[in-house]
């Protein structure tokens, strides 16, 4: 058989397996193996198959993310969560809006110590949406700004995400993390500034909060302290060339268990939650890695991203046209998979096509990674927002899936307007990891 029109009939036995719900990483190592098998051999198939799994979970470069994991569970279970919302609650919650603007602010924050998206969501929940059902905020606001402040978690270093972009592209993890820096903190004054522009047309959605004196939100500075020490320890040392990816996940899970330690704020069932969460989603996120890996090297024997790398380039459009078409891609891809499968399964195809238009690859993942991000909070996927829903079932019963999902559209909104700024001024990622090199 032809080797590409195997790989098209294994893409297409992919896309049937995943609609009867099998799971992702199985379905990418299943069909994988089977056509990378027959179109080599069974006993390749097979080499391929073990040293694949076995180099995911005894890999050095990808430890980093067990690591950040549990710096981020940690965290959690350490109450800084609470704490980082308290300030910003403080110095926004005086304003029409404000708790939302807090919620979104404080996801920011925990996405510093935490790199995960649904897990911001989740903390966050529990956190922000008590605090504005107290002051009569609509359910599609309060809903929504935790869900796609959530988010945020995916771009803000330690971003899981992000790793694993490094590890597939092979580029630097440690540029990829000062690089969403200032995208993750431009992402979030557009929220807050769609959130004030819907109080402002709309002044029942989101009333005042209390007010605080100077002095009280001075004192609240103090809860940023926690927070202000991981992150710059741990992205500081990176940018700096202290440590390594995994050297800098270590020292931050050492530094958040020692400050939690030293203000008595971890539980021991809070410290065994954590391991238990952390090897459960490790394991989750390592053979997705392993069934992608696997993929990926089916698709190179079939020689289909090389393909359409030249089919691309034999197009006669400008650059900026194509990069627009594979965007549009990957945020249809994020409405139907999960941002981090997406990404796993598309990189392989496209990461050749952009790198041979000459867009920077450091540029490409930031902006790839915020395109899924509209994916965790769009239907019929959007996993941030069942995230949030179900909290939502033990704290405010009344919220329903249809009102968080409606609340979502000023959000999606900002996150089109941040992509086509970073689209026309790339500095705004490319700046930081300049200064790294």
């Amino acid at each position: 058989m032809d080797p590409t029109t195997a790989g098209i009939i294994g893409i297409a036995i992919m896309v049937f397996l995943f609609m009867t719900r099998m799971p992702v990483a199985f379905v990418m190592m299943l069909v994988g193996f089977v056509g990378f098998s027959l179109l080599t051999s069974w006993k390749g198939g097979l080499n391929l198959m073990s040293r694949n799994i076995y180099d995911a979970f005894a890999s050095y470069e990808l430890s980093t993310i067990p690591l950040f994991i549990l710096m981020g569970q940690i965290a959690f279970n350490s109450g800084i969560s609470r704490r980082l919302y308290n300030t910003a609650y403080h110095f926004l919650g005086d304003i029409r809006g404000g708790l939302a603007m807090a919620t979104v602010s404080a996801c920011t924050a925990f996405g510093a110590v935490c790199g995960s998206s649904p897990a911001t969501a989740a903390t966050m929940s529990t956190v922000g949406i008590p605090e504005m059902k107290r002051y009569g905020y609509a359910n599609s606001l309060s809903a929504a700004s935790v869900a796609s402040g959530g988010g945020l978690g995916m771009i803000m270093p330690p971003s899981v995400v992000l790793i694993i972009y490094g590890v597939l592209t092979e580029q630097s993890i440690g540029a990829l993390f000062v690089s969403g820096i200032l995208p993750a903190i431009l992402l979030t004054i557009l929220f807050i500034i769609g959130i004030y522009l819907q109080c402002k047309m709309n002044p029942a959605l989101g009333p005042k909060g209390g007010s605080f004196t100077t002095r009280e939100k001075l004192k609240s500075l103090a809860n940023l302290i926690d927070t202000i020490i991981i992150f710059v320890l741990v992205i500081g040392g990176l940018f700096l060339g202290w440590f390594t990816p995994t050297e800098a996940a270590s020292i931050g899970v050492i530094g958040v268990l020692a400050l939690a330690a030293v203000k008595r704020q971890l539980t021991w069932e809070g410290f065994v939650n954590s391991l238990y969460e952390t090897l459960r989603t490790s394991c989750m996120v390592l053979v997705l890695i392993a069934g992608a890996v696997v993929f990926g090297k089916f698709l190179a024997v079939t020689r289909i991203p090389f393909d359409i790398a030249n089919w691309v380039s034999a197009f006669d459009m400008p650059p900026f046209a194509i990069m627009g078409a594979i965007i549009l891609i990957y945020f249809i891809g994020g409405c139907f998979m999960d941002s981090l499968a997406l990404i796993m399964l598309t990189i392989p195809v496209f990461f050749p096509v952009v790198t041979g238009m000459g867009y920077d690859p450091i540029w490409f993942g930031i902006i790839i990674v915020l395109v899924t991000e509209m994916g965790v909070i769009t239907p019929p996927v959007g996993i941030n927002v069942y995230v949030v829903y179900g909290m939502c079932q033990k704290i405010a019963p009344d919220v329903t899936l249809e009102e968080v999902f409606k609340g979502i559209l000023p959000f999606m909104l900002s996150i089109i307007v941040g992509i086509a700024l970073l689209f026309l001024f790339p500095q705004i990622i490319l700046f930081l990891p300049g200064l790294m090199y």
